[in-house]
């Protein structure tokens, strides 16, 4: 198999066909494009989602923190606290380790979440930090947000740009490289989207306003979450290319590296469906988050990608943009 997240189809056979069920506390289960979790506490649900950091090198600590919470905020909850395991390879210093851990207390402090506990280890396992975090946080059950909402009707917006996460760390691993080849100015200002990635703020208040359906851009960028949402939801969906915003030192780098920046890790950016598309992305403006609407979800099973005269069907996600770069 390719490197990278295991495509939907394997996915789905070997893994969530494989898991049975017995608990009615459960009130969301493992499902394409759902990446949380959610358990009835009465008249809260108690919302957990885990993830892993393994294709970055510098800041995995920070980005570790910003991965889970994001996927919890993408139900329109604010996290409470994290779970963090650290493997870390053969070799690993003292100080490595303190600045792992002080990307991770810093960020979580930053967002207002407690680390509340984990594990840390050093193994032959691992030749460069693995960071698995587990964020947790709590809504009213009525309130919860799912992947699986959106409705034929929904407009789609998006907040910030396309590939934020993967134009970070690719700045951050290759610096010396890019600085050659584009020049100091742009690879810092890459570097500095590292400060974009987290999607909190964008779920919160994206939940106060209400939505059908909202999902984070991580492994297959802003076209993955389209296809996720729209596939776990059961609905087509029309997404309008010129539309969706990309950086130009994202461009710059994908243009470099041969990427697609819509396929590019983007951490940091919300995939949001609801009704009131302009009023969606006003609010999410008034709270100074750059928003967008890019398309409209459709009763027609077809997933779209509108490129002036030309149409294409948005495929399933394979294994990230980022890996052709960094892997």
């Amino acid at each position: 198999m390719k490197i990278g997240k295991v495509t939907n189809d394997i996915l789905k056979k070997v893994v969530f066909d494989k898991i049975r069920n017995c608990r009615k506390e459960v009130l969301v289960r493992p499902g394409i494009g759902e990446d949380c979790c959610a358990v009835d506490f009465g008249k809260d649900a108690c919302v957990l989602s885990s993830d892993p950091i393994t294709g970055a090198v510098n800041e995995v600590g920070r980005l570790a923190v910003h991965i889970s919470c994001n996927d919890v905020a993408s139900c329109g909850v604010e996290p409470i606290g994290l779970l963090v395991t650290i493997l870390a390879p053969p070799g690993t210093t003292e100080s490595d380790l303190s600045v792992v851990m002080g990307q991770i207390s810093d960020t979580g402090y930053a967002l207002g979440v407690d680390i509340i506990g984990g594990h840390t280890e050093i193994t032959s396992a691992v030749n460069r930090f693995v960071i698995i975090s587990t964020a947790v946080g709590k809504v009213l059950k009525d309130k919860l947000v799912t992947t699986s909402g959106a409705r034929p009707g929904d407009y789609v917006v998006m907040t910030k740009t396309a590939g934020i996460e993967g134009t970070a760390i690719i700045a951050a691993d290759k610096e010396e490289e890019l600085v050659k080849a584009l020049g100091r100015e742009v690879t810092d200002k890459a570097k500095s989207f590292i400060n974009s990635i987290s999607a909190v703020k964008d779920g919160v208040v994206a939940g106060r306003f209400g939505v059908n359906s909202m999902h984070d851009a991580t492994e297959g960028g802003v076209l993955g979450a389209v296809w996720e949402i729209a596939e776990a939801s059961g609905v087509g969906v029309v997404i309008h290319k010129d539309k969706i915003p990309v950086a130009d030192a994202t461009l710059k780098i994908c243009e470099y590296y041969k990427l697609d920046p819509l396929k590019l890790i983007s951490s940091g950016c919300m995939i949001m469906t609801c009704q009131d598309g302009d009023g969606l992305a006003r609010e999410l403006e008034r709270n100074n988050i750059k928003a967008t609407v890019i398309g409209k979800i459709t009763k027609e099973p077809a997933r779209i990608l509108v490129d002036k005269e030309r149409r294409e069907e948005i495929g399933q996600p394979e294994s990230d943009e980022l890996y052709k770069a960094v892997g």
